[in-house]
């Protein structure tokens, strides 16, 4: 625990805790998300070849995963936390880099 605290700036066994949750949370939350849109674009586990459909799912949980973050963060109190260290970084690295520098 100590090392997670270290390395993610924080202060108590509680918001690690809660960061932890948030993960899974998450996860479990832009699966559940995934499978509707799936299914919206036309791609269904019965019907849809396995080489197609699993990526394509993959992929939906992914970006799902990275817009979803922070507002499950946020019901966990823990925006700031998710906002500075994933969210912000995932955007830069997609080049939206200048909404977050100062000029």
């Amino acid at each position: 625990m100590e090392k997670l605290k270290q390395r993610w700036g924080l202060t108590s066994n509680f918001q690690v805790l809660l960061i932890l949750i948030v993960f899974s949370v998450n996860g479990s939350f832009a699966a559940w998300i995934a499978k509707p849109l799936t299914e919206s674009i036309g791609l269904d586990y019965e019907t849809t070849n396995p080489w197609i459909f699993w990526p394509v799912r993959i992929l939906l949980i992914f970006f799902i995963y990275q817009l979803t973050l922070p507002l499950v963060g946020f019901v966990f109190g823990q925006f700031k936390f998710f906002w500075n260290f994933f969210t912000k970084k995932m955007l830069m690295r997609m080049g939206f880099k200048k909404f977050f520098t100062k000029d």
